[in-house]
C-alpha cells in the first residue's frame, strides 16, 4: 500500500433542510487502499461516499482527486464507479449484457468488450453464467453480477454502499473474503459503507469511525479495536467495559475500588478518567486471587465463549471466557495492564 494520496476530503460540509449532516470532514485516501466508513445510520457515512462519487455537492469544503479538485465534476466524469445495495442491474439484459454495458455506451471493440466481461465474470466467480437471466440468479449472484458491472471499466476507486446487506450471514462472511480478494487483486481502491463493525474489521486496511456528521477516529481495524479513542468508539466497535476511574499516576490507575498497573501515561495527577476493558481481556479466577471479586448474575453460551454478567457490588462486568461459572457462584477477576485502556473524558465527541 503506497503512501500515494488519492482522495482528500478537505473541510466539507452538507446540510439537508437545514439539518447538518458532515461538519467539517476532513479525510485522506490512499491509492490501492481498502477503506471502510463505519457508524450507525444517520451518521453521515453514505453522503460522504455520495460526495466522492459526484452524486451529492458540498455545500463547503473541497472534494480533491490525485491533487485536483473534482467538485462539479460529473458522476460518470470521476474515474469512480460505485455499487448500491439495490443492485440496479437491467432486468431484461443477461449476466454479460449487464457487465458489458459501459463498455458498449464507450463503444469499445466486440472482442475487448468479450474479454473484458469474461475476465471479470471469472473474478467473481461467474463464468458460464454469462447468458443467464437477471431475474434466475440469488441476490449472492446478483450482487457478484454488480461488482463485475462496476469494476469492468477499471475505475481507479470503486465505492460500495453497503453492498452485502441484503444476504444472509453466511454468504454476507463468504463475498467479505472474495471482495477484499478482488481488491487485492486488481490493486484498486475500494471505499465501503457499513454499520457492521465485523465486517469493518475483516476487510479494511482502514477503518474510519463516524458519528454525527463528524470523523471520531482513523485507524487501522486493530487500532479502532485496542486502542479506541472515546466511549463511542469503544462501545460501537465490539463489546466494552467502560468504567469512571482516576489516574493517580503514570502506570497506576484506580477504578471499582482497586488500583491497577496499566501501561498508560501522561496524564495530570488524579486526573478523572474513563477506563474500557474488553470482555475478552478479563480472566475469571477464585475469589482469594482476584484483584476484584463479583456474582455471577447472568451466563449465556455463545458458541465459542460463554459471557457472563458478574456484578462486584458497584459496576456489572461483561466478561466472556471459554470455562462457566455459574450463576449466583462468586468469582475472582484479574484484568493485566496490557488490558487496561485509558481515555481522556474530554475525548468523548459523541
Amino acid at each position: 500500500m503506497g503512501d500515494n494520496q488519492l482522495i482528500n476530503l478537505q473541510n466539507i460540509s452538507v446540510a439537508f433542510d437545514g439539518e447538518r449532516v458532515l461538519k467539517g470532514i476532513d479525510l485522506t485516501i490512499r491509492d490501492k487502499e481498502f477503506v471502510t466508513l463505519l457508524g450507525p445510520s444517520g451518521c453521515g457515512k453514505t453522503t460522504t461516499l455520495r460526495i466522492i462519487g459526484g452524486f451529492i455537492t458540498p455545500d463547503e469544503g473541497d472534494v480533491m482527486f490525485d491533487g485536483k479538485r473534482i467538485n462539479d465534476l460529473a458522476p460518470y466524469k470521476r474515474p469512480v464507479n460505485t455499487v448500491f445495495q439495490r443492485y440496479a442491474l437491467f432486468p431484461h439484459l443477461n449476466v454479460f449484457e449487464n457487465v458489458a454495458f459501459g463498455l458498449r455506451i464507450q463503444k469499445r471493440p466486440p472482442q475487448e468488450i468479450k474479454d473484458r466481461v469474461l475476465e471479470m465474470l471469472s473474478l467473481v466467480n461467474l463464468r458460464g453464467f454469462e447468458r443467464r437471466n437477471i431475474a434466475n440468479l440469488s441476490g449472492g449472484q446478483q450482487q457478484r453480477v454488480a461488482i463485475a458491472r462496476a469494476l469492468v471499466n477499471h475505475p481507479r476507486v470503486l465505492l460500495l454502499d453497503e453492498p452485502l446487506g441484503a444476504l444472509d450471514l453466511k454468504l454476507r462472511k463468504e463475498m467479505q473474503i472474495e471482495l477484499k480478494k478482488i481488491q487485492q487483486r486488481l490493486e484498486i481502491t475500494f471505499i465501503y459503507v457499513t454499520h457492521d463493525q465485523e465486517e469493518a474489521l475483516t476487510m479494511s486496511d482502514t477503518v474510519v469511525v463516524m458519528n454525527n456528521g463528524t470523523i471520531q477516529q482513523i485507524g487501522t481495524p486493530q487500532d479502532i479495536y485496542n486502542e479506541p479513542v472515546n466511549a463511542f468508539v469503544a462501545d460501537f466497535i465490539g463489546e466494552s467495559n467502560i468504567i469512571d476511574g482516576i489516574m493517580h499516576e503514570d502506570f497506576k490507575v484506580e477504578f471499582a475500588g482497586h488500583q491497577f498497573p496499566c501501561v498508560d501515561k501522561g496524564f495530570s495527577k488524579n486526573e478523572e478518567i474513563q477506563v474500557v476493558v474488553r470482555p475478552e481481556d478479563i480472566d475469571i479466577t477464585t475469589p482469594e486471587k482476584g484483584q476484584l471479586t463479583g456474582i455471577v448474575q447472568t451466563i449465556t453460551f455463545k458458541g465459542v465463549h460463554y459471557e457472563m454478567m458478574i456484578d462486584d457490588g458497584s459496576f456489572t462486568w461483561m466478561v466472556q471466557s471459554t470455562d462457566a461459572s455459574q450463576p449466583g457462584e462468586r468469582v475472582g477477576m484479574l484484568i493485566g495492564p496490557d488490558d487496561i485502556h485509558i481515555m481522556r473524558k474530554t475525548g468523548d465527541v459523541s
